[in-house]
């Protein structure tokens, strides 16, 4: 099987501690749902700082990058799908599947 990474770009952050623990629930049922198919599940990111091709260093980044997940799936149409069941976008954030090239052993 191919493994996919999904990125999580921007979102929402809820407006209240129910409301959060509420989308957290469901997006914890999906990835319950998703069985074997979940290599990792969830990768929160914070604090990013980016580190230019001359050397320098800056707070932030170019993306609104805020996590990944690591799937596995037949095709990128079946990591697709899997993606358009996330949880994630109904708060208004978006995925995007690539799939992961396996490099040669050294």
């Amino acid at each position: 099987m191919k493994q996919f990474v999904l990125v999580y770009l921007g979102g929402n952050q809820p407006s209240s501690e129910a409301e959060a623990q509420k989308h957290f629930e469901k997006y914890m049922g999906w990835l319950s749902s998703l069985g074997d198919a979940v290599v990792i599940p969830t990768i929160p990111l914070k604090d990013t700082s980016t580190v230019s091709s001359d050397g320098t260093i800056r707070e932030g980044g170019s993306s609104a990058m805020s996590g990944f997940s690591i799937i596995k799936a037949d095709s990128i149409e079946s990591a697709l799908s899997i993606a358009q069941n996330c949880p994630f976008l109904e708060i208004g954030g978006s995925l995007e599947v690539s799939e992961m090239m396996q490099m040669p052993a050294q």
